[in-house]
């Protein structure tokens, strides 16, 4: 059964939202008959191509609230990441347009190396304040799961894959994603935002059960 998950790597619900799918996975008995593919999207667009700059200050502006509810903000997402094993650094996080990450992630798919692309970017930015935005950040982070460089420079030194990214950004508003993280499970499920792990157990099982049903 196809699992697929819509997410941005600098979006800090989706990782958790990421572990917590892999904890239901992790429990379900049929985990070997699961393939999940990780697909595009972009949770700020309009950040301008080789942007950069503190993220918290970039949310102070564009949700017009203080430094201190930054703060508070990114305190709680930080928090609960680490119930998930995640160590966020948010308050060093950099702004990026990641449009160009997504491309080399199309790319690194190709490879067979899609997921490990996926979990290194959201690692890189929400943990290691890493810049995606610079291309020689995201072509050393690619290599390191075995993408040539060579290739992801040539990558983003065109517009390969272009159409790709936004041919599954465009896919995951059909389904009727207004954000992410976003799970459809066997195209039958969908499940929106961070849920509870019971709630992935429930949309799995559900689906997995549909999948497999005898025609009727």
């Amino acid at each position: 059964m196809l699992v697929e998950v819509w997410s941005d790597f600098v979006c800090p619900w989706c990782y958790i939202g990421k572990r917590r799918l892999e904890t239901a996975l992790s429990r379900f008995e049929h985990a070997g008959d699961i393939e999940i593919v990780w697909r595009s999207f972009q949770l700020d667009p309009s950040t301008p191509p080789g942007a950069d700059g503190p993220v918290s200050e970039s949310l102070r502006t564009k949700y017009g609230v203080s430094a201190e509810q930054v703060v508070q903000m990114n305190e709680r997402v930080t928090t609960l990441a680490a119930a998930e094993g995640l160590d966020y650094h948010l308050d060093t996080a950099r702004v990026a347009n990641t449009f160009d990450a997504h491309r080399v992630a199309h790319l690194a798919r190709e490879h067979g190396v899609g997921p490990e692309l996926h979990e290194r970017l959201m690692r890189a930015h929400l943990i290691e304040s890493v810049h995606l935005g610079t291309p020689e950040n995201v072509v050393r982070l690619a290599a390191e799961v075995g993408v040539p460089e060579d290739e992801s420079r040539r990558v983003l030194d065109g517009d390969d894959y272009a159409g790709d990214v936004r041919a599954e950004i465009d896919l995951a508003r059909q389904f009727g994603a207004g954000g992410v993280p976003f799970f459809v499970m066997g195209r039958t499920h969908g499940v929106s935002g961070a849920q509870p792990v019971e709630v992935f157990d429930g949309a799995l099982a559900e689906a997995y059960r549909r999948a497999t049903a005898p025609a009727q």
